[in-house]
């Protein structure tokens, strides 16, 4: 993929909207940092016969600063606190370590592309050409946009500047309407096998054992970010709160373990990030009894779980595992709008009960 993208460059013909699609954990966001280094770097260098940016320029280092994309935001969020609540309102969150490339993340609580955001990029883009680049890089990280931001987005994709590429990235392109994705040209990052993920984690992360190397590996879904940087401990104790929901929808337990655990989902960033985390292991453990309910549990990823899956997959059928996509669905609405998070799990651990 980045080969392409430095083909495209090499020809002279760059794209003024991308949408580089992928799963999460894929490196669509190395990629499109990669690809703003490239169209903007002072000293270019030549590689395997094509152009590639060289790492040590100004302009690659101050685009190269943005790569903790989580720190950047952490610290816009921050600044904002510390306003007034009017100016507060009307802040949208942004991160520009250099001036021609302005990265736009989800706006919290909500986590959506907010039509302020869209609006930002439509300034720059029509009004400030590149002051130090040649040029101009807007990132959308997510393609979670508001239906403003997104007819918003489209005005701008219709008549792009010269000067100026979009790149969108997406792990599921059906987000974005028709006429932003037949405007723009599409990249997917393809998963990497298993067995090449467990070979980089043993190299890359010593620390796993062979049992542990396996189920990251899995869970990873080909995503080499994902498995680099895979919070093991983390990611269990997200994993453990799911099982008590499905235990307790279908094995019809008392229900004071899923209240005791669901009081633990309180608001703020710390509650969100812990609720995105059972959410994922959630899906996760739904789509393993898809898969031992269909006779295929070879491929499950939970494979420490796989006697206690069969168990779970020999007690629903193809309604509940719908029931179940519907109402995980529901509770992943709901967080964008901010609801009360205990409130929505248990609603969704009634909702799992077998009749």
């Amino acid at each position: 993929m980045a080969r392409r993208l430095r083909e495209t460059v090499a020809a002279g013909r760059v794209p003024q909207a991308v949408i580089l699609a992928g799963a999460r954990g894929a490196g669509k966001y190395t990629l499109a940092l990669m690809f703003a280094r490239l169209v903007n770097c002072l000293e270019p260098v030549e590689r395997d016969g094509l152009p590639d940016f060289c790492g040590a320029c100004r302009n690659c280092v101050r685009i190269g600063e943005a790569e903790n994309l989580d720190a950047r935001v952490a610290e816009a969020v921050e600044a904002r606190e510390d306003l007034r609540e009017t100016d507060k309102r009307e802040t949208r969150i942004l991160v520009q370590t250099h001036p021609d490339v302005m990265v736009i993340p989800p706006d919290p609580p909500q986590m959506l592309i907010k039509v302020g955001q869209v609006r930002q990029v439509i300034h720059n883009a029509y009004f400030r050409p590149p002051s130090e680049g040649r040029r101009s890089v807007f990132l959308f990280t997510t393609s979670a946009l508001m239906k403003e931001a997104a007819n918003s987005l489209l005005k701008v994709m219709e008549e792009p500047p010269a000067n100026c590429t979009l790149m969108l990235l997406s792990e599921n392109p059906a987000e974005l309407l028709p006429t932003i994705r037949s405007r723009a040209v599409l990249h997917r990052l393809h998963a990497v096998p298993t067995e090449a993920l467990e070979r980089l984690l043993a190299e890359r992360r010593p620390e796993l054992r062979g049992t542990q190397r396996a189920l990251v590996a899995r869970l990873a879904e080909g995503a080499v970010g994902r498995a680099l940087g895979l919070d093991v401990a983390a990611w269990m104790s997200g994993r453990n709160d799911a099982l008590v929901v499905l235990r307790t929808a279908l094995r019809g337990q008392d229900d004071s373990a899923l209240f005791r655990m669901t009081e633990s989902y309180r608001a703020g960033a710390d509650g969100q990030a812990k609720t995105q985390g059972l959410m994922r292991a959630l899906h996760g453990l739904v789509e393993d009894l898809l898969l031992v309910h269909a006779g295929a549990a070879e491929l499950v990823r939970n494979l420490d779980l796989a006697a206690e899956l069969k168990t779970m997959a020999a007690g629903v059928d193809v309604d509940w595992l719908e029931r179940a996509a519907r109402e995980m669905h529901a509770v992943d609405a709901g967080m964008r709008r901010n609801l009360l998070r205990s409130l929505s799990l248990d609603a969704m651990a009634a909702g799992l009960a077998r009749d």
